[in-house]
């Protein structure tokens, strides 16, 4: 028995008598078998089709899970020609594309989970298999959370082969990969890497075998738990994997040398290695003229400060530099708060919280009702909390622009990263002050200095300095983006972009 076999059997749990050549039994016995094995008499789905073939009056069965196949193609392409159409190789007289071959009861059960068809011929060494299923899926539709005014409207479905093909839409290749790794004991699923063979780099390629090698789990079902088996750092604040839902996002990636991981079931992949910038950029901004599509990545890089930073200026501020603001202002702002019996930290932070608890029911509650009960919610709550002097008029405006300017970030792992962080200086900020805002900050620099995708330092290709195309902060002119990213190693470093 090979190696591979005793793998086999000891990750599904086979029993001892699957354990063997089809050979070794007779055909009345391996039917049997396998029916045991699916429990046939109960298991409803599971479909022996008995027949008689043509050739030699061969008796012949098929088994396959309906649900997951199509029925009539079964019918026209395999039962149909074996009964009116004579001769040996079955190959040529069954009208599928993918025909194989198995030998071991144990592959046999593999290719049954994976919902292919089997075909038992009386007198025949091995058994055939036919890849027809046929699994329900959504259509094409438009991205949910990556919507975009200007550029292509299709979104990722459920199916890999769909994915698959959107892909190959869009990168004309002859060395665009798709390589299929399985994972999983008990429930195999497939993880498709797709890579462009002559730019990926080999090591960053080993590190992600690696990584899915080691998954030790019964079953993983979706691209979303698979991040969590193969990120560098568990617990840390910031994603080491681009989760996106376009397939144009993942193909300029892959043309640049990066790898993609799908699966079945989601309508997503993830794209690494990343860095911490990748997160700021969007497909719209290559999509819109140079001026307007720089315009956007400010808005957006304000955003990120205005978040992380606006509620713990004002406690600093008010609390312990109160010297840095105008006369005029610090008057508004203490008449404002003089029926306020809290202090100002308080204040904020039960904003903060007010502001994050309507977010997360507007997700919740179905949705047409989510818009409505966000607005609602926020003017009745403030006006309220306002009126009853339980918070002063300035603290309604830094919530709202701490809360509205997370919005402009949506990567929804790394607008995470920053609704977290913006609470840890919060605290910094309540403790020392200015001082305290700043050494936070510098600590959380620091934190994303060591911080690694596959191998590639987060704030590459600014820190440590690598060859790129200038498209890290503000992006160039398209036909002066002559160089993939040089953190990433690529075969190839430069692209033949020129303008004629």
């Amino acid at each position: 028995m090979s190696f591979f076999h005793r793998k086999y059997k000891e990750n599904i749990n086979l029993p001892g008598s699957l354990d063997k050549l089809l050979e070794e039994s007779s055909f009345d016995q391996n039917i049997q078998l396998i029916k045991d094995t699916y429990h046939s008499t109960i298991n409803k789905d599971f479909v022996c089709r008995e027949f008689t073939m043509k050739q030699s009056s061969k008796k012949a069965i098929l088994f396959f899970y309906k649900s997951a196949v199509n029925s009539q193609q079964i019918e026209d392409s395999i039962i149909h020609p074996l009964q009116t159409i004579e001769g040996t190789e079955i190959q040529s007289i069954a009208s599928v594309f993918t025909v194989a071959t198995v030998r071991y009861l144990d592959e046999l059960v593999g290719k049954l989970n994976e919902c292919d068809v089997i075909l038992l011929i009386d007198g025949y060494k091995e058994a055939y298999t036919f890849s027809i299923s046929q699994f329900q899926h959504r259509a094409i539709e438009k991205p949910a959370n990556e919507g975009l005014i200007k550029g292509p409207k299709e979104a990722f479905t459920e199916s890999l082969q769909v994915n698959h093909s959107l892909l190959r839409k869009r990168i004309y290749n002859e060395n665009f990969v798709a390589e299929s790794i399985s994972i999983g004991k008990r429930s195999k699923s497939n993880v498709s890497i797709m890579y462009i063979k002559n730019l990926a780099n080999e090591e960053v390629l080993k590190k992600v075998r690696d990584r899915l090698a080691n998954i030790n789990v019964d079953n993983v079902r979706t691209v979303e738990l698979l991040e969590q088996y193969i990120e560098d750092r568990v617990y840390s604040v910031v994603p080491t994997l681009l989760y996106t839902e376009r397939p144009d996002r993942a193909a300029a990636h892959i043309d640049d040398g990066y790898v993609v991981l799908m699966m079945e079931n989601s309508s997503a992949c993830l794209i690494l290695p990343v860095t911490f910038w990748s997160f700021f950029h969007a497909p719209e901004d290559h999509y819109l003229r140079l001026l307007f599509g720089n315009f956007t990545r400010l808005i957006r890089m304000a955003a990120f400060f205005i978040t992380l930073f606006i509620s713990s200026l004002y406690i600093a501020v008010t609390n312990y530099h109160s010297e840095m603001l105008p006369p005029d202002l610090l008057f508004a702002i203490a008449a404002s708060r003089e029926r306020v019996p809290f202090p100002v930290v308080f204040e904020v932070l039960l904003m903060e919280f007010a502001f994050e608890l309507i977010r997360e029911a507007g997700l919740r509650i179905p949705s047409p009702l989510g818009p409505t009960i966000g607005i609602v919610g926020a003017l009745i709550l403030g006006q309220a909390a306002v009126e009853a002097n339980i918070i002063s008029p300035i603290i309604v405006i830094v919530a709202a622009l701490s809360g509205l300017s997370s919005f402009a970030i949506t990567d929804v792992s790394f607008n995470f990263t920053l609704r977290i962080s913006r609470f840890i200086f919060i605290f910094s900020a309540t403790i020392f002050g200015i001082y305290g805002l700043t050494a936070c900050f510098l600590l959380w620099l620091m934190y994303l200095t060591s911080v690694t995708s596959f191998g590639v330092p987060y704030l590459a290709p600014l820190g440590p300095k690598y060859i790129s195309s200038k498209d890290t902060l503000f992006r160039g002119a398209l036909h002066k983006e002559r160089w993939r990213p040089e953190h990433l190693k690529p075969k190839d470093l430069k692209k033949n972009a020129t303008r004629r």
